[in-house]
């Protein structure tokens, strides 16, 4: 598959992705052999048990962490090989990151917070696209307020709007829900579905939640470091039925708050 390929369909990809940590009898094998394709201006969830290797796939995908072998593209340009320079480039324009703690700058209020990334890159923001995200988060009247001003659903919409005030390639949310209450928790995954459906973001989210992940187009399932299985148009239920005919209890458990898995990598 071509970067043509990739710039006209898929935002980002990964072609047979290993990552391994360690050696010798310390080894621990994340991903296995991953094949994937993010499909540009969707909403694309991942799930799995801890230690499914979840979290290793999106820090790879989104360029945060480098592949043991095999190559992920972002937009059509292959991060294999890259400078650091060049990866943090392209993270900066091409990648925006919405992370379960908020991570905003208490010092700054909301408008500040959600230009930050663009005024470290000496870039002035698009004023029609800005107005657009922040009337969409619905929090004009709070753009003054610092973090410490705001609830948390807030909080993590202003995350949200920071993540796509440059228009990235890609916004990848490693559970942006796991610190928010149900009702808050329904406000940022609204606004995470409007932003595919109204702007034509693409979205990687990493859940553990099947109420979270009926938010997205598609779910993606991981069980030791491989993709075992996948769903279109999910439903809370058909997610939970999914994750319970993989022949993975560890999986169920996981998501029913019963247990974790042991060992491995998220």
């Amino acid at each position: 598959m071509t970067a043509t390929t990739t710039a006209n369909g898929v935002a980002a990809r990964a072609v047979d992705v290993w990552k391994v940590y360690g050696s010798g009898e310390a080894q621990v094998i994340a991903l296995r052999g991953v094949n994937i394709e993010l499909e540009r201006g969707r909403f694309t969830a991942i799930m799995g048990p801890s230690g499914s290797g979840k979290s290793t796939l999106m820090h790879c995908l989104a360029g945060l962490d480098s592949v043991t072998r095999g190559t992920v593209e972002i937009g059509g340009t292959v991060l294999t090989g890259l400078s650091d320079k060049a990866l943090t480039t392209l993270r900066r324009d091409k990648v925006g990151f919405v992370f379960q703690q908020f991570n905003l700058l208490p010092t700054l209020n909301a408008k500040e917070n959600i230009l930050l990334p663009l005024s470290i890159a000496g870039v002035k923001p698009d004023p029609t696209w800005f107005e657009r995200v922040i009337e969409s988060i619905g929090l004009s009247d709070r753009l003054g307020h610092r973090p410490s001003q705001l609830s948390g659903g807030q909080q993590q919409r202003v995350a949200c709007a920071r993540a796509l005030a440059s228009r990235p390639e890609v916004v990848f949310a490693d559970e942006p829900t796991g610190n928010l209450d149900s009702r808050s928790g329904a406000e940022v995954l609204g606004f995470l579905r409007t932003s595919v459906r109204e702007f034509g973001q693409t979205i990687v989210m990493v859940t553990h939640d099947p109420n979270a992940a009926a938010y997205a187009d598609r779910v993606v399932f991981l069980a030791d470091g491989q993709i075992v299985d996948e769903l279109r148009e999910p439903t809370a239920g058909s997610v939970l039925d999914k994750l319970k005919s993989l022949d993975t209890p560890e999986v169920c458990a996981d998501v029913l708050g019963e247990g974790t898995a042991s060992g491995g990598v998220a």
